[in-house]
C-alpha cells in the first residue's frame, strides 16, 4: 500500500491506496499502517482531484476507489456516491432507496465506517434535525455542504 500526506483547506490529509484504487482518506495523518510505503507520485492524481474539489473546481472524482468493507457497507457507499453534488439525503431516505431490508442503522453504521470521506461523500447525508456528525467534525461537514451549495464563504 502506498500513501501520501498533504495540506488541504480542511487540514492535513492522508491518502493510501494500491493497484486496485484508493483505500483510505484520513484526517489523522499519523495513522500510517506498518508496511505502507510513502509515494507522493503514485497518489498525485487523487490528491489533485481532492484539492480541486475543495477549491470548488471539481464536482466528481474520477480516481478508482477500493474501500474495504462488508457487502452491505459497499452497497451503502455506492448509494452515497450517487447522491448528486450540492444535494443532501437523510439517512432514512437513503435506507428507503436501498430497499425495505436496509435499516437506517445499517446506513448509519456504514457511513460511520466510511474509509473515504469526500470520495464517498457521506457529508451529503443529514439527519432530519440537521447536518448530523461527520468523521472530520460537524463544522467541516457544514463547510463542505456550503461549498457544494455555492457559498463563497465556505472555503
Amino acid at each position: 500500500m502506498r500513501f501520501t500526506t498533504f495540506s488541504s483547506p480542511l487540514g492535513d490529509l492522508l491518502l493510501a491506496g494500491d493497484e486496485a484504487g484508493i483505500r483510505h482518506l484520513r484526517f489523522d495523518t499519523e495513522r500510517i499502517e506498518p508496511g505502507w510505503e510513502h509515494d507522493d507520485t503514485a497518489l498525485a492524481r487523487a490528491r489533485d482531484e481532492i484539492l480541486a474539489y475543495l477549491a470548488g473546481r471539481r464536482r466528481q472524482f474520477s480516481v478508482d476507489i477500493a474501500p474495504h468493507g462488508s457487502q452491505a457497507q459497499r452497497e451503502v457507499w455506492a448509494a452515497v456516491r450517487r447522491i448528486p453534488y450540492g444535494t443532501t439525503r437523510t439517512y432514512g431516505e437513503l435506507a428507503r432507496r436501498l430497499g425495505d431490508d436496509v435499516a437506517v442503522i445499517t446506513v448509519t453504521r456504514a457511513v460511520a465506517a466510511n474509509p473515504l470521506p469526500l470520495l464517498v461523500p457521506c457529508h451529503r447525508l443529514v439527519t432530519t434535525g440537521g447536518p448530523g456528525s461527520w468523521p472530520g467534525g460537524a463544522s467541516l461537514k457544514r463547510r463542505l455542504l456550503a461549498l457544494e451549495a455555492g457559498d463563497a464563504a465556505a472555503g
